[in-house]
């Protein structure tokens, strides 16, 4: 019964195709081994599980409420409280060790390299020059490629595993504390090494595995610290503490904890209340507040003076005050940012259809191959960008003016950015002159004579979040045709970079290429439509917010952190409207970059909402046929074999119904139509296995009919006929009865071979295998009130790695002994009818976070689960 979530997005996905093509039923397809319209779409795979989100209302379970009173409630809420505060307060912690080691990095390859470049412009060896650049970008890009080995699911940003994981999907390994060592260290080598990714997106991903991590108070890669901490022992608290903590993560990114709420509540978890949305919030402010206090205390030398919100911070937007006819944006200004959300839109779509390609062949191509393929992919990638930066900067950029503010203190280019912290960041009070002196420090004049500045080498041969910082707040001019050149050169080897075997984030490289698109679109109507009120800074954060947008789809979410991170509402609007029209016009041609690589690793991930087909179909469509199931009282070498040969997490219940009905219709009419309404009306398990077969032999399809002909060609015609249905029946071969004297045999019928279930509850393969190691069971000359009882706290010792029934040792088990699962099970978990529409399935699964969902009909009895 695993993977219930998979099989029903499997099936949503079969039942769409078929009614794209022909009325053809799921079972057919796959009996047929037919696949989707696309020869090369990703189905999902089988190797997912989902979380246990709803509770198991079981004996030892209700144990617990009885002993609970408020004084032990309110201890739990408050131990919760501490938690989320402590989540928040060691990822601000995670994100001022990347920034600072980021920054000290960067500072020692910056300077060494271009002193370098002062010196060999002189002496003509800037070979020498790109050399050194080259040393130190590969060496950390090695650096990340190997942490990536050691832990692969560290690649990449961590964005859509996470968001898998809030959905209920369990992605393995992804929070794990070796996961989170393995991003941190990778993604500060990573950035540091010169590649076009970016800290933030990671940021998200630790967040969640300090939020995964720190309330259990223990480590698979650390088993010899233990302690015992008996709170959270279940996957409804961990997904909670996983969605503050990926809150806190984008919270701290970006200083913008409203937008960190509602991220973990737009882009992941299908379960939300209010008391979490609280705890998420004060999560997120925590992580903003611990980064920003130590930030400005490290970087000012002025504790408490909350200067430097996030990690990536846009400064304040204003006009110069020489230019009278400045407005930051105008009502009329609003058709052109629509205009630019559309070509944000397409250029996202385009962004996404070339690394959905790329993400194809690394599939085919480079991880099946040794994983020193990998690493050397990853090499080869920060070569063609050091070699693309080094020369662009060097010979494509042009001479242009620097404005008044710009001069001062800029004779030269010998007013570097990364020669000390104080030149970067000098002790003032205010973000605005922090921010000015920022952008003035990290202008470069390569081969330009005074006063005026090389603008390719100012975009290119600084750190991202400085030519972002460039293109919002310079009031200089860039040369349309550099930040043409920029944009596709930052384009081409972004889309390249997203992908390979490292950490990293999408979240800064997208704004920096909307960016120069929008500083070129307000070049253009400067310079050749002559409107002369445009501030530039207004179209590049317009033209980042259209790009970004296009490529990852987020409205709401976006829409806030953006907000936050100008600290100007009055971007609202516009920010809002581009973020709107960028998100429709991609999502006419593709999906987000996060959707994408979701499906990729084929992850059945539930979306918000169902198709409009699929509400013509209904529960008895799509559950699935393989019905395993358990008594309440089972024999030990019943459950081993079981568990042994299956794949399932869980398991129904049941008893069997074998009762004769033909004695109660005789004599009274009344009841006699009573039972035979009854039988005509109830969905047997027998019918449902008989009209199936119905609908396969009658099935006119003249390609069925084909693939049938090329498989029995020499056969006669009753052999031809009842192919499909020997075909059925082999696939729905139920698991044999579990006493040998009563074993399905070949003379059954169809009402023999699937006798009516009664439905009693679902146990868990967990809660089965802990029941096997702990002994609980009794013999059968004894009665069943004489099997041992298990506390919660000993059921949810073992989480959230319980034991394997492979490792078990059979040798301590008597195989006849009996297990009374009774106790144990969940007595009222969800259930639907037959009859129940698809979208009404959906909405229990999507909103309730459910993991199993059983179908039975209107007398209770067991038909097939979910």
């Amino acid at each position: 019964m695993a993977g219930c979530r998979g099989s029903l997005c499997c099936c949503c996905r079969w039942c769409c195709c078929c009614g794209e093509r022909e009325t053809r039923t799921p079972e057919e397809l796959t009996i047929l081994g037919e696949t989707q319209e696309e020869e090369d779409e990703i189905l999902p795979r089988k190797d997912y599980e989902s979380l246990d989100y709803d509770r198991c209302i079981n004996d030892p379970y209700l144990e617990v409420l009885e002993t609970m009173d408020n004084k032990k409630g309110r201890r739990y809420e408050a131990v919760k409280w501490m938690m989320v505060f402590a989540i928040g307060v060691c990822t601000g912690l995670v994100g001022l060790f990347v920034d600072f080691f980021v920054r000290l990095f960067t500072q020692l390859k910056f300077g060494v390299v271009q002193a370098s470049v002062e010196e060999c412009s002189q002496k003509g060896c800037l070979a020498l020059s790109l050399l050194e650049l080259l040393g130190f970008n590969l060496t950390f890009v090695f650096f990340a490629s190997l942490l990536v080995l050691i832990e692969p699911v560290a690649a990449g940003s961590g964005i859509p595993e996470i968001k898998c994981y809030l959905n209920g999907v369990k992605v393995p390994g992804i929070v794990r504390l070796r996961t989170l060592l393995c991003k941190v260290f990778g993604v500060l080598f990573s950035v540091a090494g010169g590649l076009f990714v970016g800290k933030e997106g990671p940021m998200i991903h630790s967040g969640a595995v300090v939020g995964a991590g720190l309330p259990q108070f223990q480590s698979l890669s650390l088993r010899k610290i233990q302690f015992n901490f008996p709170y959270f022992r279940s996957d409804r608290d961990k997904r909670d503490f996983v969605s503050a903590g990926a809150a806190a993560g984008v919270a701290a990114a970006f200083g913008a904890p409203i937008g960190g709420t509602l991220f973990s509540l737009e882009e992941g978890s299908s379960f939300w209340n209010q008391g979490l949305t609280w705890k998420v919030l004060f999560c997120s402010m925590s992580a903003t507040f611990t980064l920003n206090f130590f930030r400005s205390g490290i970087q000012f030398g002025s504790w408490g003076s909350f200067q430097l919100p996030g990690l990536l911070n846009f400064g304040e937007f204003k006009c110069s005050d020489s230019d009278k006819k400045c407005h930051l944006w105008t009502a009329m200004d609003l058709g052109f940012f629509v205009v630019m959300g559309v070509v944000g839109g397409l250029l996202g779509a385009t962004f996404n259809c070339l690394n959905k390609r790329l993400a194809k062949y690394r599939m085919r191509n480079v991880h099946p191959k040794p994983k020193l393929v990998r690493v050397l992919e990853s090499l080869l990638v920060s070569l063609v960008t050091t070699v693309v930066v080094f020369v662009a900067s060097m010979v494509l950029g042009e001479c242009r003016q620097m404005s008044s503010a710009s001069q001062v203190g800029n004779d030269s280019f010998a007013l570097q950015e990364y020669v000390t912290f104080s030149s970067t960041f000098p002790r003032k009070s205010r973000l605005s002159e922090v921010t000015s002196d920022e952008v003035n420090s990290s202008i470069k004049t390569f081969f330009c004579p005074n006063e005026t500045y090389n603008d390719m080498a100012t975009l290119f041969f600084n750190s991202q979040e400085s030519g972002i910082l460039q293109l919002f707040h310079q009031d200089s001019t860039f040369s349309p045709i550099t930040l043409a050149l920029f944009f596709v050169l930052y384009f081409v080897l972004a889309c390249w970079t997203y992908g390979i075997s490292v950490p990293s984030g999408l979240f800064v490289p997208s704004l920096l290429c909307g960016a120069a698109f929008g500083r070129l679109v307000a070049n253009v109507l400067k310079s050749y439509i002559g409107l002369g009120h445009i501030y530039s800074g207004t179209f590049a954060l317009i033209g980042a917010a259209a790009f970004l947008g296009g490529v990852v789809r987020m409205s709401i979410s976006l829409t806030v952190i953006l907000i936050e991170s100008t600290s100007e509402i009055t971007y609202g609007l516009p920010i809002m409207v581009t973020l709107m029209v960028a998100k429709w016009t991609g999502d006419f041609f593709n999906k987000g970059i996060y959707d994408i690589h979701v499906g990729l690793r084929g992850v059945p991930l539930l979306e918000w909402e169902t198709e409009v087909e699929m509400d013509k179909l209904r529960a008895s469509d799509i559950m699935e046929p393989n019905l395993t199931y358990v008594y309440p009282h089972t024999r030990i070498q019943s459950l081993v074999s079981i568990l042994r040969t299956t794949v399932h997490h869980a398991f129904p219940v049941v008893t069997e119904n074998r009762g004769n009905e033909k004695e109660f219709m005789k004599g009274n009419q009344l009841i006699s139509n009573n039972i035979k309404y009854k039988k005509c009306s109830i969905l047997t398990r027998a019918g449902e296995q008989r009209r199936r077969s119905q609908s396969m032999k009658s099935y006119p399809s003249s390609e069925l009919r084909n693939v049938c002909d090329e498989h029995v060609t020499s056969e006669d015609p009753g052999e031809k006929e009842d192919l499909l249905q020997q075909m059925l029946e082999r696939r729905y071969t139920p698991y044999p009865n579990l006493y040998p004297d009563q074993s399905p045999s070949e003379d059954w019928t169809m009402e023999e071979r699937f006798r009516p279930l009664t439905f009693h509850g679902l146990i868990l393969r967990s809660q089965l295998v802990t029941l096997l190691v702990r002994g609980v069971c009794y013999s059968e000359s004894q009665s069943s009130a004489s099997q041992p009882r298990l506390s919660y706290a000993e059921m949810a010792e073992d989480y959230p790695r319980y034991p394997d029934i492979h490792d078990l040792d059979l040798t301590l088990l008597n195989p006849r002994m009996i297990v009374d699962v009774t106790p144990y099970m969940n007595p009222a978990p969800f259930t639907v009818s037959p009859n129940t529409h698809v979208s009404q399935v959906f909405n229990l699964f999507r909103t309730m976070g459910l993991r199993h969902l059983p179908v039975v009909n209107a007398v209770g009895e067991l038909i097939y689960r979910k």
